[in-house]
């Protein structure tokens, strides 16, 4: 059952590539995203056992990104019916195909047991949304999709050397040649510690840089700022997701070696150097769609430094990656109408949104006070969490400093998204015929009751899953 969330997506892909119409096309997203949803319900709550080889195997770490993702891609593709109906003139045929070619691979990455093929299936990811980032067909998506490429794929070739290194370590030590993560996990502390210790570093740089980790983070400004928002809205929320959780198998194997202190302390600096470039460039920021870039490069600092700190950061960090991944979701949503609306991403254009989009300008603004980690939406407790268990732990100056780096980041976004929403309409506001509807507004909807509804309470099915996925990681019970 558990290649059915392959495989159902590859059957859309065919199928939406084989249908003519661009208005019939766009149904095939929504059909198979649901199918693939019902696939992966059913694969929570009764997992089947490990493939015969162990290649396959849906862990608790793997169920909580399928379950974010598989959430995020069907709004996202609830979303595309009505966004797409403004975009007739322009052909769907490969972003149709390319999405759910990219949700397959994305279902892959989360069964992977097996480092080779979770390697295959992460650049499978960065291959299919290429297509994506550049639907709009302009000078701009153009340099954005090659940045993207480059940077992305040098990362990739660089994990693919640590994987190299891994293995070897493995003969060099005279143990069981394998890249099963069970296999590496069991071993990890017999392995050659100087090809082990090489391997650490070279997977850390390259998931790194695919997650967007500063100063690994330069391909997303770019990619975020011209890919339409539901791409943005995956590339944030989902492949990013994809990106940890290949970085996280190597956090496995780390802390079953002796070099888990090391790692940690590398993903702290990294976390918080992620965190300061974001609330650097955050400020006075022109261009939203660009800030929201910079807001993704600082959630994935929020993740990285709950992983450094360990112990019971461990479960709030897990936590944060589901938020993030919602509230991302709000945030491109809305403000994808927004642009469409202004037919223009720059604040000088873009003002007094609440006058021309009510509902996708109140949702912007919702979201935009829960990813700055604003009560009683779900960042919130995740963020509290973590820099309780900084000041807990006694690491006070990562706690004061992730403290200071999420005020200058709101005071950073407060500056670009209080204009947009709340300021006056431009006396020369260019006419456009998008206005809120349905089917562009209920998707992120949504998602921003799944957001304050994890703030105000998590059910317990969730926090028994964020328990069992700390606890693969070395956290507390």
């Amino acid at each position: 059952m558990m290649w059915a969330l392959v495989l159902l997506p590859l059957l859309g892909a065919a199928l939406s590539w084989l249908v003519p119409d661009n208005r019939r096309r766009v149904w095939v997203l929504p059909v198979f995203s649901l199918a693939q949803l019902g696939v992966s319900a059913a694969l929570l709550v009764h997992t089947p056992p490990p493939s015969p080889a162990g290649w396959i195997w849906l862990d608790p770490l793997g169920k909580l990104v399928l379950m974010a993702n598989s959430v995020l891609f069907t709004i996202c593709s609830l979303y595309a019916v009505g966004y797409l109906s403004y975009r007739l003139k322009r052909p769907n045929r490969i972003l149709c195909a390319s999405l759910l070619v990219c949700l397959s691979a994305t279902s892959l990455v989360v069964i992977s047991q097996h480092l080779g093929l979770l390697w295959i299936a992460l650049e499978a990811t960065t291959l299919t949304m290429a297509p994506l980032i550049y639907f709009n067909h302009n000078a701009r998506s153009i340099e954005a999709t090659w940045k993207y490429l480059l940077i992305c794929s040098v990362g990739i070739a660089i994990a693919l050397l640590g994987l190299f290194f891994l293995a070897y370590s493995t003969i060099v030590a005279k143990q069981e040649v394998s890249l099963l993560l069970p296999t590496l996990i069991r071993d990890a502390a017999a392995l050659h510690p100087g090809w082990r210790h090489a391997a650490f570093i070279f997977l850390l740089v390259g998931f790194g840089s695919k997650m967007g980790l500063a100063p690994l983070h330069t391909w997303k400004p770019d990619a975020y700022g011209e890919a339409p928002g539901l791409v943005g809205a995956l590339l944030a929320g989902g492949l990013v997701n994809c990106a940890l959780l290949a970085l996280l198998r190597v956090y496995q194997v780390a802390v079953a070696s002796t070099e888990g202190a090391l790692f940690q302390q590398v993903l702290l600096t990294m976390g918080l150097v992620s965190m300061a470039f974001a609330a650097v460039f955050m400020a006075r920021q022109s261009d939203f769609k660009r800030m929201l870039a910079y807001s993704s490069v600082e959630h994935v600092g929020i993740i990285a430094v709950a992983l450094g700190l360990g112990k019971g950061a461990l479960f709030a960090g897990l936590l944060h990656m589901i938020n993030n991944s919602l509230t991302k979701g709000v945030l491109f949503l809305s403000c994808g109408n927004i642009h469409r609306a202004f037919n223009s991403k720059s604040t000088q254009f873009v003002r007094g949104a609440l006058r021309r989009t009510p509902w996708s300008a109140a949702l912007f603004l919702a979201a935009f006070l829960a990813i700055t980690g604003s009560p009683p939406f779900a960042p919130f407790v995740s963020e509290f969490l973590i820099v309780s268990s900084a000041f807990g732990q006694g690491n006070h100056w990562t706690g004061a400093l992730f403290l200071l780096f999420l005020a200058l980041i709101f005071i950073g976004m407060a500056s670009t998204v209080l204009p947009v929403v709340l300021g006056e309409l431009p006396p020369d506001l260019e006419r456009t015929r998008y206005r809120d509807a349905v089917p562009t507004v209920v998707p992120p909807l949504l998602l921003m009751g799944l957001v304050l509804v994890l703030g105000l309470w998590i059910p317990s099915p969730l926090q028994d899953l964020l328990h069992e996925a700390a606890q693969l990681l070395g956290g507390e019970a």
